[in-house]
């Protein structure tokens, strides 16, 4: 694998020297990688629409473009586990998304969910009949308990709903248990900074899609107290990975490791 990623960078940078567009240079890289990819796809997808998702997300994000050069592995990883999650990448269902980050100086290509794509994971797991998330905003009628009963009663007002205040998410299993989660708009954008190292640049969806980032966020949040298959674990444990290679199986491969990233988790406990 080492000698096939070391050709394949090697290759990329021969044709960033002459100075070729992001997405020839994508382009070559996704030649180059024809047969790895094909072998690794689900059988909806073929290889042509693969770099068709491929190149069209590169071509109207600059940064993400630049990361894909530099980085043209961790790329194809992140498109690879959006297919083989039957979502797609970077369009406006908001099911999934290819984020560029810099690590130690580096640009390289996260895979994100977006929340309807883990409600879309949720559903496909089998385990769930109701799974929603919703804002709520000041001039909303919104109450909640905790503890052995919990409660929670959102009557959302049909004219100015003012500031958001809070998001929560709720499911109901094929077995019949229900549960919940409910954060306050601080405690998600507390969230969001600590975890998220791309959230203030203008391309992520935090910025252009603040209330569905807030949703998925609780509804990660509500998901750990739903008894849930080990498929379906593995499924959002790509959620915000960076995987430089690609597998027949992408849950298989480890994800590259931020260190500091790491201990924070670690210090914090789970990370939504």
């Amino acid at each position: 694998m080492e000698n096939t990623l070391t050709k394949t960078v090697a290759q990329t940078k021969a044709v960033a020297t002459k100075k070729a567009k992001p997405t020839e240079t994508v382009n070559a890289i996704l030649t180059a990688k024809a047969a790895e990819i094909k072998k690794a796809l689900p059988a909806v997808m073929t290889p042509e629409r693969f770099s068709r998702i491929t190149l069209s997300a590169i071509s109207v994000n600059p940064t993400l473009a630049t990361a894909a050069v530099t980085s043209p592995m961790t790329l194809l990883g992140a498109v690879m586990t959006a297919a083989q999650l039957g979502l797609e990448p970077n369009t406006p269902l908001g099911h999934c998304y290819l984020i560029p980050r810099k690590r130690k100086d580096v640009w390289e290509v996260q895979f994100q969910l977006g929340y309807k794509g883990l409600i879309d994971l949720a559903y496909r797991s089998g385990e769930v009949t109701i799974i929603q998330a919703h804002c709520v905003y000041a001039n909303d009628i919104f109450e909640y308990e905790l503890g052995l009963d919990p409660k929670l009663r959102h009557v959302p007002t049909t004219g100015d709903r003012g500031e958001m205040t809070h998001a929560y998410a709720v499911f109901k299993t094929k077995g019949g248990a229900t549960g919940f989660a409910c954060m306050t708009k601080r405690e998600i954008d507390a969230h969001r900074d600590k975890y998220s190292d791309a959230a203030k640049r203008g391309f992520s969806p935090w910025q252009t899609q603040y209330e569905e980032m807030a949703k998925k966020t609780v509804l990660k949040a509500a998901l750990k107290y739903a008894p849930l298959k080990s498929d379906f674990v593995r499924q959002i444990a790509s959620d915000e990975a960076v995987k430089a290679e690609v597998n027949a199986d992408m849950s298989e491969v480890q994800p590259i490791i931020d260190v500091e990233a790491t201990e924070a988790a670690e210090n914090a406990g789970d990370a939504v």
